[in-house]
């Protein structure tokens, strides 16, 4: 166990080379033992140090069974029987589900537990559904999220569970940093901005171009993409989009990565546009914030999406995001539709459709051309308050409903 400050944070760290001496967090064939050993550990380590907090906050099903380990087995201990518990949902695609013959091996639980239901679904231990039955509050990171879990497809099943705690569950959008993505400030830009001199912000767009090797000019739309390369982002309808794109003049710039077709479907685009496209594989901090702060839109057209950061920092940097109405996006980015200039930061659209998608992409080329518009919408964008602090204040309000 390590210990360190950082901000005046305290944090601690556990070491384990066996589970976690891994290049990844997760994503391992043993990862429910893995988190059961991380779950235990906790628990453990938060009587052995005399850390006794009002309120413990779970994310997912990674830390999901502490909430069920602590109210089973030390309810009636004088240290934890005052203890509160909040999980917040982030992606109920997984579930952490385990055969229930492990129980007693991973929690020393009782498999009655499993038996009577109380931690079965799908004839599987689900560390999830755990954390939903045992958590004093259920949240997710957006409002329109919370909506989309109370359905069987939005949870992938545990809509019967939730609604059952329906007055126990809310949505709190997420916020970033705005001291890390900062145009002002930003340590990674070659030329900072603010909303009040945002035509700098083209100059970045040509210091980019020339470190990336592209053709273009302060005049030339560049779209962008800051992200995992996988199915859940919309990669299916930004491939076409960027044909839509680079045919009609435009730049494009990807940085990511994920799944090899996606990525080799990429790799074949810039083959065919050399001069118009740029594409990086992996993550790359510094360049990620350059893109951000050289582009004009932001593509993120998610299949679902609980909350999202990347249209938040696009908005953050002047860039519109081009949006599917999902989740996060749908409560974060206001569409034009030609009415609402006034109020309006980005573009959105509701199926997920190649021909809507395009139809977006096309719209808001064409806003693009229309610079009195497009300095509104960015402006628009830019003025938006997407920090921490009211989240801050919900999660506070949400504590303090639940410790007497």
């Amino acid at each position: 166990m390590y210990k360190t400050f950082i901000d005046g944070i305290t944090f601690y760290l556990l070491e384990n080379e066996y589970y976690f001496g891994r290049e990844g967090f997760y994503g391992y064939d043993d990862d429910t033992e893995r988190f059961a050993f991380f779950s235990v550990a906790v628990r453990n380590m938060m009587q052995a140090l005399k850390i006794k907090p009002d309120v413990v906050h779970v994310h997912d099903y990674h830390g999901g069974m502490v909430p069920a380990l602590i109210k089973i087995q030390n309810s009636r201990t004088k240290f934890f029987n005052k203890m509160k518990f909040v999980v917040t949902i982030h992606n109920p695609a997984f579930q952490g589900e385990f055969h229930p013959d492990l129980l007693p091996d991973f929690y020393d639980i009782r498999k009655e537990y499993f038996d009577d239901g109380t931690l079965r679904y799908r004839d599987k231990v689900n560390a999830l559904k755990a954390a939903i039955v045992f958590a004093d509050k259920i949240n997710t990171v957006s409002p329109t999220h919370a909506e989309e879990l109370l359905t069987p497809e939005g949870s992938k099943g545990l809509d019967g569970i939730l609604k059952l705690r329906k007055n126990d569950f809310s949505g709190i959008l997420n916020g970033i940093d705005y001291d890390e993505f900062n145009p002002q400030t930003d340590k990674h830009l070659p030329f900072r901005y603010g909303k009040t001199r945002p035509g700098i912000k083209t100059k970045n767009k040509l210091v980019l171009f020339k470190e990336l090797g592209i053709k273009g000019d302060v005049d030339t739309p560049l779209f962008s993409m800051v992200s995992r390369l996988t199915w859940q982002k919309g990669i299916d309808l930004v491939l076409p989009a960027i044909v839509e794109v680079l045919e009609k003049g435009g730049n494009v710039v990807v940085v990511g990565s994920g799944e090899h077709g996606y990525e080799q479907a990429l790799e074949e685009l810039r083959a065919r546009y050399p001069d118009r496209m740029a594409i990086y594989i992996g993550y790359n901090n510094p360049l990620a914030h350059r893109v951000y702060a050289a582009s004009d839109f932001f593509f993120m057209p998610s299949l679902f999406e609980p909350c999202g950061i990347g249209q938040m920092i696009a908005q953050r940097y002047g860039t519109l995001p081009i949006v599917r109405t999902t989740g996060g996006l749908k409560d974060t980015v206001i569409g034009y539709d030609g009415t609402n200039e006034d109020v309006a930061d980005g573009f959105v659209f509701d199926n997920y459709d190649e021909y809507w998608m395009k139809l977006t992409t096309n719209y808001a080329l064409e806003q693009y051309k229309n610079q009195k518009v497009f300095k509104k919408l960015r402006r628009n964008a830019m003025e938006k308050n997407n920090d921490w602090s009211e989240a801050g204040k919900k999660y506070l309000a949400l504590y303090k409903s639940i410790v007497k």
